[in-house]
Order: C-alpha cells, then sequence, then structure tokens
C-alpha cells in the first residue's frame, strides 16, 4: 500500500479532499460495474493517454467506473501483482478528455467531481434537460460542449470554470444566461445559437478574450451597445433573429472580420467606420432598400459582400472603392441596371439572378461573372472605343471564320475564345496576343477533350482561366505551370489530381458536376484556397477532415446527396460548416 499512496503524480492530498466531500472516492477495486458498455480494455488505455471517448454506444447513463477512474484501483491489479513500466498503473495519468456524445444521456451525477482534471467534456447529442451544480469543480476546463441537448436553463455554477476557453451550447433551449456569465474571461469561443434567447446580456461586454460569438437562430429583437467592448472579436454570427437595426457601437469593433446578420428584419445598412479588418459582411434576406456610398467608403477590407434577397434599387458608383472585393451576392433585389464602374473590380463571383435587370442582356448575365464584368468595362466611355466598333476595327479573321477580339487583349488583356464549338484553339489565337499582357483566359462553351499546350507561352502573366463547359476528362500538367494561377473554372466527372499541386489557387469553383469525392488532405495543403464551390455535384458523403481546411472562407455544397451536414448547418455558412465537420473527426 506504500507505493499507492507515494504515486499517481503526487495526487493523494487532492483524492483525499474529494473523500472528505464524497465518503466513496479514494482507492478501492474496480466492481466491474461497467459491463459491456465500456471494455476494460477502453479503460486501461484511458489511464495511459488520459483521453476516454464512450460516444455512441447507446448509453442512458455514464457508469460509474467512469466517474471514479481516476480513484479505484484498476482488476487488472488486481490479477497481476507483477507490474511492466507500461502497466504500473499508479503512475499513469488522470482523465483530462472526456467524450460521451451520441448517447441517450439524461442527466449527470455529482461524481463528474470526481475527474478534477478534465480539459475537455464533449457531451453534445444528448437528451440532458440540465447540468449537475458539481461542474464547479472543473477547474481545469478549458472546453465544455453540451450542444444539441434539451437544456432550459444553465446552472450559475458554470460561472466558476475560470479557465474555460471553448463553450458549445448550441441547439438546446435555453432562454436566458445565468448571471455572472462574465466571470469566463478566458472565454475564447461561445456557441449560443439555435436556442430561445430574447436578450443579450449587456454584461457580455466584460468578456473580453472572446474571438468567435454565435447568436444564430434564436430570438433577438436587438443587441446591447456594450457588445462592442468585445475588443477581440473577430467572428460575430447573428444570422436568423429578428433585429430590426444594429447599434452604432458596432462600428467601432476594430478587430472584427465577419459579420452574418442574415434573414432578420433590417432596413438600412449599418456602417463601419472602424471596421478596417472586417472581410465578411452578409446582409442577406433582410429588408434593406438602400445601399449609399456612405456603407461602403469604409469597408477597405471587404471580401465578401452578400446582399441578396432584400429590396436595393440600385448600386452605387461608389462600389469601386471595394478594390478587395472577390464576392458580391445582389440576388432577388429590385436593381434594373448596374453602374459600369462596377467592371473595374477583380470579382471572382457576381450573383445577379432574379433582378429586373434592363441594361445587361440575360444571356450575357447566363455566362456568369467574367462575361458580365467585360461587358461592364466595354461599356465605360473613357476606356477607349465601344466595344462593338473595336470588334469591327481590330479584329481578324481566322482560317476558321471565328474571330479574336484583339481590343479585348489590349485594353481588358483577356484572350477569349469562347463559345465556338470548337475541339481545339487554333495558333492564331495565341498568336495574336503578340507581345501583349494577358492575365485572363476565356476558352469556355467548346468542346475541348484536353488543356491547349500553348497556354503554358502565358505562365507567368495568366490568374484567370476559364475552362467550363467542355468535354474534359483529365487535366495535364500545363496548368502546375501557370505561375501566378488564382482562379480556374472547370467542369468534371472527378476531380484532378493536378488541381492539388496548384498551390496559387484561390477560387475552384466545379459546381454542377458529377464530383463524387474529393481529398480533404490534400486539400489542406493549398494555403491560398478561400473559394471552393462544390455545389449540384454527386458528392455522398462530406470527409469530416475538409474542416481541417480553416483556410476556406467560402465553402459551397447545396445540392448534393449526401445526408449530413444537413439543411441547417448548410445555411449558418462557411465556418459553422467547417466546425461541424472538425467535431466529427475521429479520435
Amino acid at each position: 500500500m506504500v507505493l499507492c499512496f507515494g504515486t499517481r503524480g503526487g495526487n493523494m492530498s487532492r483524492l483525499r479532499g474529494l473523500a472528505e466531500r464524497d465518503p466513496r472516492a479514494g482507492f478501492r477495486a474496480e466492481r466491474g460495474d461497467c459491463g459491456a458498455s465500456v471494455p476494460q480494455g477502453l479503460l486501461k488505455a484511458a489511464r495511459k493517454s488520459g483521453q476516454l471517448n464512450l460516444s455512441g454506444r447507446n448509453l442512458s447513463e455514464v457508469p460509474q467506473c467512469v466517474w471514479r477512474i481516476n480513484v479505484d484501483i484498476p482488476e487488472e491489479a488486481n490479477q497481476n501483482l507483477s507490474f511492466s513500466a507500461t502497466e504500473r498503473w499508479w503512475e499513469q495519468t488522470d482523465l483530462t478528455k472526456l467524450i460521451i456524445s451520441n448517447n441517450k444521456l439524461q442527466s449527470l451525477t455529482d461524481d463528474l467531481r470526481l475527474l478534477p482534471a478534465l480539459t475537455v467534456l464533449d457531451i453534445h447529442d444528448n437528451q440532458l434537460i440540465s447540468l449537475p451544480s458539481a461542474i464547479r469543480e472543473l477547474e481545469n476546463l478549458q472546453k465544455l460542449n453540451v450542444s444539441h441537448n434539451k437544456l432550459k436553463i444553465l446552472p450559475e455554477e458554470i460561472t466558476n470554470l475560470r479557465n474555460l476557453k471553448g463553450l458549445y451550447l448550441q441547439h438546446n433551449e435555453l432562454t436566458s444566461i445565468p448571471e455572472g456569465f462574465e466571470q469566463l474571461f478566458n472565454l475564447e469561443d461561445l456557441d449560443l445559437s439555435n436556442n430561445c434567447l430574447t436578450t443579450v446580456p449587456a454584461s457580455f461586454s466584460s468578456l473580453s478574450s472572446l474571438v468567435r460569438l454565435n447568436l444564430s437562430s434564436n430570438q433577438l429583437k436587438n443587441l446591447p451597445a456594450e457588445i462592442s467592448g468585445m475588443k477581440r472579436l473577430k467572428h460575430l454570427d447573428c444570422n436568423s433573429n429578428l433585429l430590426e437595426s444594429i447599434p452604432s457601437e458596432l462600428a467601432g469593433m476594430e478587430s472584427l472580420e465577419l459579420l452574418y446578420l442574415r434573414r432578420n428584419k433590417l432596413r438600412f445598412l449599418p456602417e463601419f467606420p472602424s471596421c478596417k479588418l472586417l472581410k465578411e459582411l452578409h446582409l442577406g434576406e433582410n429588408q434593406i432598400e438602400m445601399l449609399g456610398a456612405e456603407h461602403l467608403k469604409h469597408l477597405n477590407s471587404i471580401l465578401v459582400l452578400d446582399l441578396r434577397d432584400n429590396k436595393l434599387k440600385s448600386v452605387p458608383d461608389e462600389i469601386t472603392l471595394l478594390q478587395s472585393l472577390e464576392r458580391l451576392d445582389l440576388s432577388n433585389n429590385d436593381i434594373s441596371s448596374l453602374p459600369y464602374s462596377l467592371g473595374k473590380l477583380h470579382l471572382k463571383f457576381l450573383a445577379l439572378e432574379g433582378n429586373p435587370m434592363r441594361t445587361i442582356r440575360r444571356e450575357i448575365i447566363n455566362k456568369g461573372t467574367q462575361e458580365v464584368l467585360k461587358y461592364l468595362r466595354s461599356k465605360i466611355k473613357d476606356d477607349g472605343p465601344s466595344q462593338s466598333d473595336s470588334v469591327i476595327e481590330t479584329a481578324m479573321t481566322l482560317p476558321s471564320e471565328s474571330r479574336v477580339n484583339v481590343h479585348a487583349i489590349i485594353t481588358l488583356k483577356i484572350l477569349d475564345y469562347s463559345d465556338k464549338q470548337t475541339t481545339l484553339i487554333p495558333d492564331e489565337v495565341f498568336d495574336a496576343v503578340k507581345s501583349n499582357i494577358v492575365t485572363s483566359i476565356n476558352f469556355s462553351k467548346n468542346q475541348l477533350c484536353e488543356i491547349p499546350k500553348r497556354i503554358i507561352e502565358l505562365k507567368e502573366m495568366v490568374s484567370d482561366v476559364n475552362l467550363g463547359f467542355n468535354k474534359l476528362s483529365l487535366i495535364s500538367l500545363e496548368l502546375c505551370m501557370l505561375q501566378k494561377l488564382s482562379f480556374l473554372d472547370l467542369r468534371f466527372k472527378i476531380l484532378p489530381e493536378v488541381l492539388y499541386r496548384i498551390s496559387t489557387l484561390e477560387t475552384i469553383l466545379i459546381s454542377n458536376n458529377q464530383v463524387g469525392s474529393v481529398n480533404p488532405e490534400k486539400l489542406k495543403i493549398m494555403e491560398n484556397l478561400v473559394t471552393l464551390d462544390l455545389q449540384n455535384n454527386d458528392l455522398l458523403q462530406i470527409p469530416p477532415e475538409l474542416g481541417n481546411c480553416v483556410n476556406l472562407r467560402t465553402l459551397l455544397l447545396d445540392g448534393n446527396p449526401f445526408r449530413v451536414p444537413r439543411a441547417a448547418i448548410l445555411m449558418k455558412g462557411t465556418a459553422a460548416i467547417l466546425e461541424y465537420l472538425r467535431d466529427r473527426i475521429p479520435t
């Protein structure tokens, strides 16, 4: 017995303290009360690793041997009195990570206090209606996931978890937040989405370490002005609430990068004079009627602006102030015309569907973003002769009786040979470039079966390549030689391996194909990839490891036959999808 009392990491004083509070605590032989629900091999491994995963075991209660894993003598100790170095259980680590998610637990007992070394407790997807007050004893806890349960209230004792960094309470039935919540001053990630909250405490402003706050899918009618006190907050999600306005103080949140306000009742677009780092602003499905210069002039870093399903009637010329903008969604508004200056932006995605557009023909809109931008640029009066005149004056007739728009090469830096239904790109097309700089290539809507080999002649210039709507069955290594390639539009049945090797790629648009799988490990290596459009393909499952592609700002998965993530998750946007996938990576 001397060995027992002088070992196990010097935890005897702590164990005596537990014994004072719980007479059952202290070393004793395991009673073997786990049965088949928790194999002894799992417990033995947990004593070595400090981690125990009991997810998906149909448990209706947590076996006593789990709560007492730190304090009971294991069964094997009674059966074998000669221990090797790896079997000296009294020297092995206390449990620090416990996962009991996806079971049928309706409650947890106060025996939870017997695991004071826990840093991670994951009990999502159960049937819990409350948490025990003993949770206050878990002072080392850093991550607590109680999402997808039936919690109506939180115990005040939860505010004692001062080391907590991640708290996940989404998909419960919470109507309020306990007083003292601001004492969780180390909290960095807080998810309260999909509850029944009607207010946010002003004391939230004291959560000075918070980086991500998700309040989506509640019943909030307003946000407290004090929310601006969260000086480190980067990600604020207030989608699917009842917000009619946003406090002006929110504009002072200097660290804010992602702001989600979709599906509310906003009538006016907020101004953001101090949000210099704001990269994504999602305002779709509101009632916004006007977009003015004052709304745009401070958005210096904006990459994504979502204004779909509002009541906008026009877009101001000041839209050109958004020089970093990559994705602009204006679909389903009342817009009848666009400023020609919009064509000067380097957009990778522009959505205009559902507007009564009069100045741009439907056939141009249907051709996609680059065609619309090219059309708008051609209408700028000060940018040389009109497009129609220049085609007549500078186009050259090829043997195939097709035309090359040299004006587009010279003034717009675009090599366009699209919609010709040709199986080969004639040499004359590449010859027309001569010594001019070309940054974009459009060979879409042809019958190409392979990448034109002469494309490598433009390897030091081209950044955008559109090869959509061809008959490509494989992609050659020529694409890897395009040193500045950042935008690639293709149509496939499988995702070619060569794409994973193009480290400069920022955008991959492969929607409306028959792609059946992707390789998340190889996608993760593509550090510059920020947009991945996989909509309307044949993906039967989404690998959880895709959640590790943290550089993705836009991940589109709608229109595939997979069952999870559910539509409700997809509607929350990229960050929520990636988090959902990460939570399901096997441990």
